[in-house]
């Protein structure tokens, strides 16, 4: 399946476009449009692993404090 490409108009700060011209300028990525693409891309991989983690954090943390309440209820009668 062939995905689609959105435009988006955004804003961001001089020293980061010309940062990105830079890297064109030096053939690091055709134009800007791909390097952008790239950064997006890579941010949201690195994200969603973080998010992953966190989940998996949490989980474990709601286990173990669910196992905690029952060895309460065990032991302590409460």
């Amino acid at each position: 399946m062939e995905q689609e490409d959105e435009k988006v108009t955004l804003r961001i700060p001089k020293r980061y476009l010309d940062m990105i011209d830079y890297l064109v300028e030096v053939d690091d990525f055709p134009t800007r449009s791909e390097a952008i693409r790239s950064a997006i891309r890579d941010m949201v991989y690195h994200r969603i692993e973080l998010v992953q983690d966190k989940l998996a954090r949490m989980q474990r943390a709601e286990q173990a404090i669910a196992q905690a309440e029952k060895l309460k209820k065990e032991y302590m009668g409460r």
